[in-house]
């Protein structure tokens, strides 16, 4: 699959998750058996999961000042094997907030294979740093959540 048309099938196969970021497969990812170690989709996760944090908007959060996100739980489905050469995107969406945390979902498309090679969940629990324990999860924080899920929520519906 070429380069652009890759990219539409990604952007659609990826329309519920607000943050997609295009990584490269590297070679000093595989492993012994010649395909991506599982260790390497919980990376990619983290980096979709900074990446959202970061669309946020909420500097304070990611700087734990004083609260911040703590992953508490993480989760992977995996649907196909990959292996270099090959670009994924990796999407991240929250699914669903409580008082002191959120989940998040994240899934990865393989350019070369043309489909979700991955699927994940997150659970991120909001922490204060200074106490030393769990914190509710800011209202700036929700209300960031809130605009950036509905504008994929929109553009998914258009």
């Amino acid at each position: 699959m070429s380069a652009a048309p890759a990219a539409v099938a990604a952007a659609e196969a990826l329309s519920r998750y607000p943050v997609r970021l295009e990584l490269p497969v590297v070679w000093g990812e595989m492993d012994a058996y010649g395909h991506v170690n599982n260790v390497v989709y919980f990376r990619w996760f983290e980096s979709a999961r900074m990446a959202y944090f970061e669309r946020l908007g909420c500097p304070e959060f990611i700087g734990r000042n004083p609260v911040g996100p703590i992953l508490a739980e993480a989760s992977c489905r995996f649907r196909a094997a990959l292996a270099y050469p090959d670009r994924v995107t990796v999407g991240a969406a929250v699914e669903e907030i409580a008082a002191d945390r959120f989940r998040m979902r994240y899934a990865v498309w393989s350019s070369t294979l043309g489909r979700i090679a991955a699927e994940g969940e997150g659970t991120v629990v909001c922490f204060d740093y200074r106490e030393n324990r769990k914190a509710a999860v800011p209202e700036a924080v929700r209300q960031a959540i809130a605009r950036l899920e509905s504008r994929a929520a929109a553009e998914e519906g258009s």
